[in-house]
């Protein structure tokens, strides 16, 4: 996965900001939501990222999945990022 060349990543004290300069619309990433994306962007699938994300955070293996499918989702209905 990777950013749309139009999109902008931003770090953050709390995060990542995301610009879509298509829209001018920001999306805010708290540090899970910018540590599944970083994971993503380099070359993880969403297993593998699930997995990370139980190993990094205090979360159960569903809800980390869930999560992270949901995030993958919203990017994607977002057009911020290319699989």
């Amino acid at each position: 996965m990777r950013l749309r060349a139009d999109v902008s990543l931003v770090e953050t004290e709390y995060g990542n900001v995301l610009l879509d300069e298509r829209t001018g619309k920001y999306w805010e990433l708290n540090p899970t939501g910018s540590f599944v994306l970083g994971e993503l962007m380099s070359g993880g699938d969403t297993g593998a990222v699930t997995t990370r994300l139980t190993e990094e955070f205090e979360v159960d293996a569903e809800r980390a999945r869930s999560d992270v499918e949901a995030l993958v989702a919203a990017l994607v209905e977002a057009r911020l990022v290319d699989r």
